[in-house]
């Protein structure tokens, strides 16, 4: 498959965030809200700088079996390795000088999941951060903006021995390889994610799965460029 699943992107999904978007991409829906405070952790105090910070979580019944709810601040590795992949691919975009002491927490709250669900919720947590920052730099010059770029994710792999682009959860399920890129709207790579499930991949299977997942960030930040509209500061 050489093209990514129907995206659908609503923005300002709910009232009290100042970044909120429902993130649906193939029957993979995600809420992403962002909010800003006015403060940052306690080894960027006094530094100038601010901070970029992600949580994500699938509801229980985003899969087909009721998924306990984290209790008493217990996360799972899942989850934990997935919030440091979201944080880590927002603050590739963001000057955090030019943030100032300010934190932005972006929440990534699975609704229904069909895979790609990181992906989605750095592709639509871009998103809400854009909408979060606009009120607080809209008469900022482009230059001094904290957004340096946009960011997006997808997936890719290799299934019955072709590679495919943007992996629902059955594809994901037989793919012998699989693989999570993380790319700026510049075509800049910020992570790449890769495994063989039981296999191994050789080189022209490599370069067939980027050539790919390029392919389907650049469609993937059409999407966001379109949905940002004159909100889009660069």
């Amino acid at each position: 498959m050489k093209t990514i699943r129907p995206v659908k992107i609503k923005r300002k999904y709910t009232r009290s965030s100042p970044g909120s978007v429902l993130y649906q991409c193939g029957e993979t829906i995600v809420l992403c809200t962002a909010s800003i405070e006015d403060t940052v952790p306690p080894w960027l105090v006094g530094k100038g700088k601010g901070w970029v910070t992600a949580e994500y979580n699938m509801l229980p019944h985003s899969t087909h079996q009721r998924k306990r709810r984290d209790r008493d601040g217990k996360v799972d590795g899942r989850t934990t390795e997935i919030q440091r992949l979201i944080g880590r691919s927002l603050r590739a975009v963001v000057d955090l000088q030019k943030l100032g002491e300010r934190m932005v927490t972006v929440d990534c709250d699975v609704l229904q999941a069909d895979g790609g669900t990181r992906t989605a919720s750095i592709t639509g947590g871009f998103i809400a951060l854009a909408d979060a920052l606009y009120p607080e730099f809209r008469k900022t010059a482009s230059a001094e903006h904290p957004l340096r770029d946009s960011v997006a994710a997808i997936s890719v792999g290799v299934v019955e021995g072709k590679p495919v682009l943007d992996l629902d959860y059955e594809q994901d399920f037989a793919a012998s390889v699989d693989m999570n890129v993380v790319m700026t709207g510049q075509g800049r790579f910020v992570e790449i994610q890769g495994t063989g499930e039981e296999a191994t991949f050789d080189e022209d299977e490599l370069s067939a799965m980027i050539k790919l997942a390029k392919t389907g960030i650049k469609l993937l930040t059409e999407q966001q460029m379109q949905a940002l509209g004159k909100q889009w500061p660069l």
